[in-house]
Formats: C-alpha cells, sequence, structure tokens
C-alpha cells in the first residue's frame, strides 16, 4: 500500500487540529497543556486508510501548532510532507502565520496540496465568497494555484465539504511521488521517550529507505551504532516499515538522555556528522537585507541550530534574491546534498528564507569564486558528472568510496552505477577503495617515470631504484602510487622486478672491467664465509675506481647476493643460509644456545657473533630469552 504524509499549516485557531480529527477520528493533542489552553503546542500525529483513484492509500498526519511561538516545532514536522492542507479560516481570512506558514512550504518545495477553507458555517455567503477570493489571490503562482490544486470549503461541525476534501485528498495523494524505499534508510527524530518493558523509543517520518526489525543503523550526530528492537507503524507492530511511513522505532544501546529532536537515524556510513555546509539560498521578499557573517537560525528537518552566513559573493544578501554561501554550523548536522533548510532570523525571530544543500564537505581553502563556481556544476550535474567533480576536485589525493557515499548520500548501488559510467568514459581511475581523477592520475604516473629515469641516468650501475625510495621521493599516499605505478607497468613504461622498479627495456650495462670487479667482489664475501673482511678491504683490489666499487657493492645488496647486517659488517647471502641450516640442526641436541657456544660453533669472535645473532632473531632461527636464545 502507497504511504503519503499529510501535513498541516496555517495560522493558530483556524482550525487544523479540528480537521484531522474530523477526518481520521484522531485527536492529535496529545498535550496535558495542549488540551486546557485549546491549541496546539507540540506536533500531533494521526493516520488513516483510503481508497484512492489508482488504490489504497495509506496517509500519515502530522499536525503542526500555528502559534507564532511554536513556528520551530512546525519546521521540525514540515520536512517529510509530501502534500500539505493549508488552512484558513474563513473567520479570520489571511493571517500573519498563514504567510509564514505559505513561505516556509513554498521554500521546502512541499510538491502538492489543498487549500482548506475552514469554518465556512460561521460566516455569511459574502464573506464566504469574499474570503475564497483572497485565499485564490494568495496562493496564485504557487503550488497551491486553484488550476493545478484544489480549493475546499468544510465545516467539521456540520460536515459540509468533509466527503469532498476526502475525494480530493484521495486524488492528490494518488498523484504524489511515492518515496524511494531502495534509497539509503533515513529517518529524522521529532519524538523521544521511554515505553514501560520496550525502554528507549523515537518517532520520526521515514523520509527514504527501509528499516527492518533487528537492523543495526546509526544514531547521528552521535555516531553511535544502535540496534532496532522494535518497529510499529501508524500503531502497529511490524518487521518492516517504508519510505513514507510514520515509524515509531525501539532502539536498544542507547538511553533516552543521550538522544533529542533533531537527531537523525540512518543507515550506517551513510552521513558524517559536519559543521560546514556549502549551499545555494534565497531571501523571501520582504526580508531583511542578509549581512556577511550574519547569525541566523537553520533549520533542516527536525534539527535546529544557530548557523554564520558566509556569502561567496558580495557582503550583502537582499529581499527576494538568491546566492551561494557556506553555513558554518554551532552544533553538527546530518544531512545529503539536495536536502531543503530554512533560514529564521536569530533575533527577532522571523522566517527570512532558505535554500538546498549543495555540498555536505565543502573542501578547505578553496577561493570564493572557484568554491561558487564547483557549486554551480554540482548542482547542474547528473549522477556520472557528480562523482566525477567530488573526485576531480580531490586532485593528488583521490577519494575513497565511503567518502564518496558520505558526499553524495547515496545508496552503493547508486554509487557504482555512475562510477561505470565515469571509468567508460575515461574520467575517473577505480582501484579497490581509491577513485582517482583519471587525468590527475596520469599526470602522477608520468612524474614517476621521469623521476625513475632520473634516478637511472644518475645511477647507470644501478638496475633501478627500489619502491621504497620512488614512494618516499613521490611524497604520495601509498594507494595513489600503487595505483600510478600499476597504470605504468600496464602501459609497459616501467617494470617492477619485486622491489625494484626501472624504465621498461632498459637494462643494466656495464664495461668489461665492471663485470670483472663485480665478480670479485661477490667472490671475496663468497670466500670469507662468516669472517667477512671491511669493506675497504674488500675493494682494496678492484680495478674500477672507489665511487664504482661503491655501487657495485650497492648493487650485490639489492640483488641480495650481499646482505649488510651494519655498516661495517656485509656477508655473502650463501654463509648466512648455511648458518640458519647450521644452527637449526643444532636444536636436535640443545634447543638453547648462548653467545659463547654460538662462538664456539662457529669460530667467530664477538664482534660477529652479536650482529648474527640478532639477524637470527629477525629471520625467526632464533627468539631471545634472557641471556640466551631458543631455537625456534
Amino acid at each position: 500500500m502507497k504511504s503519503v504524509i499529510v501535513g498541516t499549516a496555517g495560522h493558530i485557531d483556524h482550525g487544523k487540529t479540528a480537521l484531522v480529527r474530523a477526518l481520521t477520528g484522531i485527536d492529535t493533542d496529545r498535550l496535558e497543556e495542549e488540551k486546557r489552553r485549546g491549541i496546539t503546542i507540540d506536533l500531533g500525529f494521526a493516520h488513516m486508510a483510503m481508497s484512492g483513484p489508482q488504490g489504497e492509500v495509506r496517509l500519515g498526519f502530522v499536525d503542526v501548532p500555528g502559534h507564532e511561538r511554536f513556528v520551530r516545532n512546525m519546521l521540525a514536522g514540515v520536512g517529510g510532507m509530501d502534500l500539505v492542507l493549508f488552512v484558513i479560516s474563513c473567520e479570520d481570512s489571511i493571517k500573519p502565520q498563514t504567510r509564514e506558514h505559505f513561505d516556509i512550504c513554498r521554500l521546502l518545495q512541499i510538491p502538492r496540496g489543498i487549500t482548506v477553507l475552514t469554518k465556512c458555517d460561521l460566516v455569511d455567503d459574502e464573506t464566504r465568497q469574499l474570503v475564497r477570493m483572497e485565499a485564490e489571490e494568495f496562493v496564485r503562482g504557487s503550488f497551491l494555484d486553484t488550476s493545478r490544486a484544489a480549493m475546499v470549503e468544510v465545516s467539521v461541525r456540520s460536515g459540509e465539504g468533509l466527503e469532498k476534501l476526502r475525494q480530493e485528498l484521495a486524488r492528490a495523494a494518488s498523484e504524489a511521488t511515492q518515496r524511494d524505499s531502495a534509497a539509503p534508510f533515513r529517518l529524522p527524530v521529532d519524538r523521544v521517550f521511554t515505553m514501560k518493558g520496550f525502554g528507549t523509543v523515537v518517532t520520526g517520518t521515514l523520509i527514504s529507505g527501509q528499516l527492518r526489525k533487528e537492523d543495526e543503523i546509526e544514531v547521528l550526530p552521535l555516531r553511535r551504532r544502535v540496534r532496532v528492537r522494535g518497529l510499529q507503524v501508524h500503531g502497529r507492530a511490524t518487521e518492516l516499515a517504508l519510505a513514507g511511513q510514520r515509524t515509531a522505532v525501539n532502539l536498544a544501546g542507547v538511553a533516552q538522555e543521550e538522544l533529542e529532536r533533531g537527531m537523525t537515524l540512518a543507515e550506517r556510513g551513510l552521513l558524517l556528522p559536519t559543521r560546514n555546509l556549502d549551499v545555494q539560498l534565497s531571501l523571501l521578499p520582504g526580508a531583511p537585507t542578509l549581512k556577511n557573517h550574519s547569525r541566523v537560525r537553520l533549520h533542516l528537518f527536525t534539527s535546529e541550530t544557530l548557523a554564520e552566513v558566509a556569502l561567496l559573493a558580495g557582503d550583502e544578501l537582499h529581499a527576494g534574491e538568491s546566492a551561494w554561501a557556506q553555513l558554518r554550523t554551532a552544533s553538527a548536522v546530518a544531512c545529503a546534498p539536495g536536502d531543503r533548510f530554512i533560514l529564521r532570523r536569530h533575533s527577532p525571530v522571523a522566517t527570512i528564507g532558505g535554500g538546498v544543500v549543495v555540498d555536505v564537505r565543502p573542501m578547505r581553502k578553496m577561493k570564493a569564486p572557484q568554491r561558487a563556481a564547483m557549486l554551480q556544476h554540482l548542482t547542474a550535474a547528473g549522477d556520472e558528472e557528480r562523482i566525477a567533480l567530488l573526485v576531480a576536485r580531490r586532485e593528488r589525493r583521490g577519494l575513497s568510496l565511503p567518502d564518496a557515499i558520505h558526499e553524495t548520500g547515496w545508496a552503493m548501488s547508486r554509487l557504482q552505477t555512475a562510477l561505470a559510467s565515469a571509468r567508460q568514459s575515461g574520467k575517473v581511475h577505480h582501484s579497490g577503495e581509491l577513485l582517482m581523477d583519471a587525468a590527475t592520475l596520469q599526470r602522477i604516473a608520468a612524474e614517476l617515470c621521469s623521476a625513475v629515469e632520473r634516478f637511472q641516468n644518475a645511477n647507470p650501475l644501478a638496475g633501478g631504484i627500489s619502491k621504497q625510495e620512488l614512494l618516499e621521493k613521490s611524497a604520495l599516499d601509498r594507494e595513489i602510487f600503487s595505483a600510478a605505478l600499476a597504470s605504468m607497468a600496464v602501459a609497459q613504461k616501467l617494470t617492477v622486478s619485486g622491489e625494484q622498479v626501472h624504465l621498461a627495456g632498459r637494462r643494466l650495462v656495464m664495461q668489461d672491467e665492471e663485470v670483472e670487479s663485480k665478480r670479485q667482489i661477490e667472490a671475496v664475501f663468497a670466500a670469507a664465509g662468516l669472517k667477512v673482511p671491511a669493506l675497504k678491504d674488500a675493494l682494496a683490489g678492484v680495478k674500477i675506481d672507489r665511487m664504482r666499487a661503491q655501487k657495485l657493492v650497492t648493487l650485490l645488496l639489492r640483488e641480495a647476493v650481499l646482505i649488510k647486517l651494519s655498516e661495517e659488517l656485509v656477508f655473502h647471502h650463501k654463509a648466512l643460509e648455511d648458518l640458519k641450516l647450521k644452527i637449526r640442526a643444532c636444536k636436535s641436541t640443545s634447543p638453547r644456545i648462548d653467545v659463547a657456544r654460538f662462538k664456539e660453533l662457529t669460530g667467530v669472535s664477538r664482534k660477529y657473533a652479536i650482529p648474527l645473532l640478532e639477524y637470527l632473531d629477525r629471520e625467526h632461527v632464533t627468539r631471545r630469552a634472557g641471556e640466551d636464545r631458543i631455537i625456534v
């Protein structure tokens, strides 16, 4: 069954609550003070099912207060509405909160509604007709224009017009777009309470996705993981709640005192709390001039916080104008691109404008003109272009898949579809969890090629540069370095041999005397066994100059023919392999060995014994236990 959220809007005492009660049979005034004073103070909720032109429709009603002192409560309920019953009393016609609620509905772009002229039985026909004409003029050109939306006169006392209103409500609800249950789950919290025997319960409108009993979800901005112990939709227990339904969620893992209206339940890892939002905002006609760095009240779904408005162009924004801006909030908020918000003046409190969130993770240190251009591109972009822009602006740092979800608010399936298109068009490189701008990655890869070429030109006797040294020279993130290196290997411009990188097709070329000297140096160390000479003595007999001889030693070390244990001690790999075999063979007679026994076994002095024993520890042949070693 299709689920639609219907909200009320209008001035105090214009009959919103009585209208909902007449339609549903439910009194939405639940607080004692509301019943005593006869006014709605906080949000009230009701529900009903009805038959529409396209089948059964389940309606969830959110009744909002009309008093100017409780507009903040009204704003906590209006964000999830699919359809509004805009109420104007025939006794009073259009009043201040009529205008403010109307402005709020338009700023939030509520898609459809019905204008309801209440208390029509309390005025004469002439007044009734005059109020209707005023209302038609008031809503002209808006989503409530009578050319596209119904205007119904009703009396809850006599029942006049209620049947027609039900018909129009059924038609409008059938035309309403079904919220996306396949999108990521989000539920802004509008009530928090405790039920005996159940524990902590929160309620809200499930604005997207679906929620199941036993799901693990996240409370934002707390970033607390909780479990769904139980679910109710319109007062009935259920295993599954879908987008567009009023939902009560029984939570395990969090106390009532830790939660409050304005928090959001969301799919784990979907959103990151932020204090900076790049937005497009608009001021209402007649609003006071908004100066740069003004403080305002930001209303985003059920949340409210103070914010500073940093305009990206100019020092002022005038009534009726729109601008790019950054909102810097006093407390963290959790939202996604495309979410709409309301701005109210800090003092005296009044609605002045609103807008849409464009970027939830704005780049730092970006100049205002570039930031405005980025927001313009993001606003106009489709999915493929948007992900390409988000990746490209990260330049040499790249964007991880989890961060891409945070910055888009998309489900993984939608993100993967956009990425597939961006990869196919050559805009984005995707490796593991890393997303890189393809053009930037190619520039980085070319830089690595140049670095390898410079190294090999400066070190003709080196077979190449080690990956670690190349990484350190590049100052890149390891994952980006690996992706760039892999792309050059695929392009056959670089060759990676173990831990060494060299230009593809470039081989080490040595002169005859260098070949002979290399053989001679290796032979010296091979013959020495564990009693190796000092490096300077080993190089004394070669025919080439000392600098080239040192490079030949470096080459032998890179090839792992020689192994350096300290600045003074270099051994042939065969001697060390033989040592490992000899020590392991000793385990059959005694599993422990000390320095004295090691010296006796190998015939070396303490100068050699200590570095060799430490080498065996590193190779996991032995393990130190006090002054002894245990052969493992």
